[in-house]
């Protein structure tokens, strides 16, 4: 066990980042293995526009839950790999709408079967005793009502008030 194993909930943050880099280093090889040079922090983008044609970038941002200079970095990664395209909204033209390219399109018939045996994979190694993607629904639910630095500075206020 290393030390940030042993430091326990202190660096959950960092788990949780290594895991993710595992899950990400891991997938990009199987995309790989099905012949698709395919990026998994793409994932968010191609999968919302997969199932949501059309949306600003504002709107990405908040299906996605990420911020909006984030989510423009990942459109501009996928703009230039041609799988998606952006137009100006014809009613507010500071909007752009985005959208997947034909070639977003053919893209998403030939990952659909690798997400079906990433889904099979994903939920063998969530399914433990503790339910990996129930303990994070259930931890995001919580920062969704107070979030981390809220928390804190209570904390550190009541301590102070003490």
């Amino acid at each position: 066990m290393n030390i940030i194993d042993e430091s326990g909930i202190l660096a959950i943050s960092t788990r949780l980042q290594r895991l993710s880099e595992q899950l990400r280093k891991d997938g990009a090889l199987f995309y790989k293995s099905y012949g698709i040079d395919f990026e998994p922090k793409w994932f968010p983008v191609v999968y919302t526009l997969h199932h949501k044609e059309v949306l600003s970038v504002v709107e990405i941002a908040n299906e996605i839950g990420y911020t909006h200079p984030s989510t423009i970095s990942l459109l501009k990664e996928l703009e230039k790999q041609k799988l998606i395209r952006s137009k100006k909204d014809k009613v507010d033209e500071r909007k752009r709408l985005i959208s997947l390219t034909p070639k977003g399109q053919e893209l998403i018939l030939k990952m659909k079967p690798v997400w079906d045996v990433m889904s099979s994979v994903l939920k063998e190694i969530a399914d433990n005793q503790n339910n990996l993607l129930q303990a994070i629904n259930e931890a995001e639910n919580k920062l969704m009502h107070q979030s981390f630095l809220q928390r804190a500075l209570q904390l550190k206020s009541e301590g102070e008030s003490d």
